[in-house]
């Protein structure tokens, strides 16, 4: 059994992502055990790409300030080393697939085993060449998490079945980015997804209060947010960890309520 289904065991999982190194890497670290201590039972870190077509605007404009501050991927890796000394729920990476093509696959998957990392998201790899990193990442044991997108239509199943970690279902057509409401037809895509998969599967994009959280993770067995936390961080900046737990507290207070 997979390392990231232990985030999922005990309710409703509650899954924060960060932009590493945004403003700076020790209050990265500070929010994420910020998110732990108050419930996050599994921890997003992003590795900053110059051109992340996924992000919106909020989570764009933290990968560039974390970039134009200097920070590596091996910077990061040390980052999660010291996170490894206290932090004991699943992590994953969330990048870009040049970024991990450029470091070198077998260098960068064999890294994130040795350091603690639990799985990999590349929301630009498609489905249809995932057999790229697939067999490196199987080779060291890291999950390569599947995204299945509201426009995956007649695929759902075939990535369902496939599916590693946990699934990633997209709740919105477009980029990251706090939404007022959520009116995807996620149901009959979710029921697709139960009929298939043997993995849990988690909604995100555009969750952005205690209330959208709570009705995305009545629908799954999860919520993502992103782009909330990263606007907290971008907000407070070195102070924002008290104010990243609060929010936290709040949304998990809410999904197990």
């Amino acid at each position: 059994m997979s390392n990231i289904y232990r985030a999922f065991e005990n309710g409703k999982a509650f899954i924060p992502f960060l932009t590493c190194g945004d403003p700076d890497l020790e209050t990265t670290a500070a929010c994420v055990r910020e998110c732990v201590k108050n419930g996050a039972t599994l921890v997003e870190l992003g590795i900053p790409f110059s051109d992340p077509t996924a992000e919106g605007p909020v989570i764009q404009g933290a990968s560039l300030r974390a970039l134009q501050g200097g920070v590596t991927t091996d910077r990061i890796f040390d980052l999660v080393r010291d996170l490894r000394r206290d932090v004991t729920v699943p992590m994953v990476f969330m990048t870009y697939a040049n970024v991990v093509f450029s470091y070198g696959a077998e260098r960068f998957i064999s890294t994130c085993q040795k350091i603690g990392i639990d799985g990999l998201i590349l929301p630009d790899l498609p489905y249809e060449e995932k057999g790229e990193f697939l067999p490196v990442c199987q080779k060291y044991g890291l999950d390569l998490i599947s995204l299945i997108a509201p426009t995956s239509e007649n695929r759902v199943a075939m990535i369902a079945r496939e599916a590693e970690g946990f699934i990633y279902l997209v709740s919105s057509l477009g980029v990251t980015g706090m939404r007022s409401e959520i009116t995807t037809d996620l149901g009959s895509i979710i029921r697709v997804i139960r009929q298939n998969a043997h993995v849990p599967c988690a909604i995100g994009f555009g969750i952005s209060n205690p209330r959208q959280a709570h009705d995305m993770a009545a629908l799954s067995d999860g919520a993502i947010v992103g782009s909330a936390i990263v606007r907290l961080i971008e907000r407070y900046k070195q102070d924002a960890p008290r104010y990243v737990g609060e929010f936290v507290a709040s949304m998990t207070r809410e999904l197990n309520g």
